[in-house]
């Protein structure tokens, strides 16, 4: 059973036979994001998934910090000395208030930050493993960005979860 949510141009998430590791396929604008792993350890990932939604329902998410900057050059400024020797502790409680796909290392190869807007959300995205550059070059330096709906969103995470949940063949036997 693979069930395949949203639309791959904008965010998608395809779940294979469920079990305690579980293929997860996840997309933004048209890239496949979990090319490194996509064998997700299903109760930490579920949970992390619904709590991302959640999260996302109570109707929390900021809005873009820096007046005038399109997403893409926020994502730039907010990850430019993410994790740097000399990043101030208010640089990195500002970058983390936005960071987004922390869902272990099924989306670890990728840096992402949500911001709210009005009713949509935009995602920013990055690539960031020097093996994915040099096999991707086109990648190196690129920031993909998807606004969706968040209702929409929201349930992609919620039907992520439901998928995870759902019996294994192998138990319906």
């Amino acid at each position: 059973m693979n069930v395949l949510l949203g639309d791959k141009s904008r965010f998608a998430a395809e779940v294979g036979e469920p079990g305690p590791l579980c293929r997860v396929d996840l997309w933004a604008t048209g890239k496949w994001l979990t090319c490194d792993d996509n064998m997700a350890y299903v109760p930490q990932f579920r949970r992390d998934v619904l709590n991302a939604a959640a999260w996302l329902r109570s109707g929390e998410g900021s809005s873009l910090p820096f007046d005038g900057l399109s997403a893409e050059a926020t994502h730039r400024r907010l990850w430019q000395r993410a994790g740097d020797d000399d990043e101030s502790e208010a640089d990195h409680q500002l970058s983390s208030r936005f960071r987004f796909l922390l869902w272990g290392p099924t989306t670890d190869n990728v840096v992402a930050h949500l911001f709210r807007e009005r009713d949509h959300v935009v995602i920013t995205l990055e690539f960031w493993r020097a093996e994915h550059l040099f096999t991707h070059p086109e990648d190196a330096g690129a920031v993909f960005v998807v606004e969706i709906p968040a209702e929409e969103f929201i349930g992609i995470l919620e039907g992520i979860a439901a998928a995870l949940d759902a019996p294994s063949s192998e138990s319906r036997s």
